[in-house]
């Protein structure tokens, strides 16, 4: 276990909140339950059968049948009223587990929710955006990774990747927001400074090229917004690792060689980069944790294990004691 999930979990432990597992269905969701309970990591709802469901601790609810579906509905229905939404199609939207879960964390009978071992990202998302809506001050949600690598960059091997679960193609101004987004949660779970790296396959305008050119301009807005956060690029991935390569490449920079945060120029390369460190060097990869939310709401994904389940809940707990 690395160290980082060791600090998550003695994190949460320390002040435990209410966690909704939506995918009551799903096997590894009711072996992670177990564990997470065994572990005292947080306080469980699973949404599913009651009849199938046995977890010493962990209320099971069936959202078709639950005695507050209505007043869920009738809640949901005062959000969406504007949109069209009827009090019946309200009513039906709440035998759905996913829209019933974010209403549990909307109303506060839960701290947060993790979903999307068995379902889709946009169907976590779309309920968390029309029932919690964005954080204050957020022009963008945007996901990211803690990748925990047996090695020494980052700090200490662990390292933060975005966007790698959600923004297809952002433009200059979505990367500075995801670039500063990640860096505030780089600072709220880990603790230390962000060294924000921003990616691409030229360093310092070294290539030219459309996606060199959107990462530089990136760079640029990130640092008018954010001019007290230690961020540069564009910057080549040897050179925002290695302090040999970067000092040879950028040698007036404070990124190259100390990099934690890595921002990466589209999901094309977020996602695939994330998959090849968590394969090629075996390492721990927890998310696609969701940031910009008003409440803590996280995607899996679907080709996680148990264990990753109970890592990235004892991360939702992290952020719901943050934004208590």
């Amino acid at each position: 276990m690395s160290d980082f999930l060791k600090s998550m979990k003695a994190a949460a432990k320390a002040d435990k909140k209410t966690i909704v597992l939506p995918e009551g269905e799903d096997q590894r969701t009711i072996d992670a339950a177990r564990t997470i309970v065994s572990e005292g990591i947080a306080n469980l709802v699973i949404l599913g059968d009651p009849s199938s469901i046995d977890i010493e601790g962990v209320q099971v609810i069936d959202p078709a049948t639950a005695p507050n579906r209505q007043a869920y509905a009738d809640a949901f229905y005062e959000l969406r009223k504007a949109k069209g939404v009827t009090p019946e199609q309200a009513y039906e939207q709440m035998a759905d587990a996913t829209y019933y879960g974010t209403m549990m964390v909307k109303l506060g009978d839960a701290d947060g929710l993790v979903s999307g071992a068995c379902h889709s990202t946009a169907n976590t998302l779309r309920p968390a955006l029309q029932i919690l809506k964005t954080a204050p001050g957020t022009k963008l949600v945007s996901s990211f990774f803690i990748m925990c690598t047996p090695t020494e960059y980052g700090e200490g091997g662990t390292l933060l990747f975005a966007d790698c679960g959600l923004n297809i193609a952002p433009d200059a101004d979505q990367l500075s927001e995801i670039a500063i987004a990640s860096a505030a949660t780089w600072k709220s779970l880990i603790g230390t400074e962000a060294k924000v790296a921003m990616l691409s396959y030229s360093t310092m305008g070294s290539a030219g090229g459309d996606t060199a050119t959107k990462v530089q301009e990136a760079t640029r807005l990130a640092k008018e917004k954010a001019p007290e956060l230690v961020l540069d690029g564009d910057l080549q991935l040897d050179a925002a690792l290695e302090a040999s390569v970067g000092k040879l490449k950028a040698p007036d920079s404070k990124v190259p060689g100390q990099a934690n945060v890595l921002v990466f120029p589209d999901l094309a390369a977020g996602n695939i980069g994330y998959k090849l460190v968590q394969r090629f060097a075996k390492a721990e990869a927890y998310g696609p944790v969701l940031q910009g939310i008003a409440a803590p709401v996280n995607d899996l994904s679907r080709g996680c294990s148990a264990d990753d389940i109970v890592g990235v809940v004892a991360i939702t707990a992290v952020q719901a004691q943050k934004m208590a």
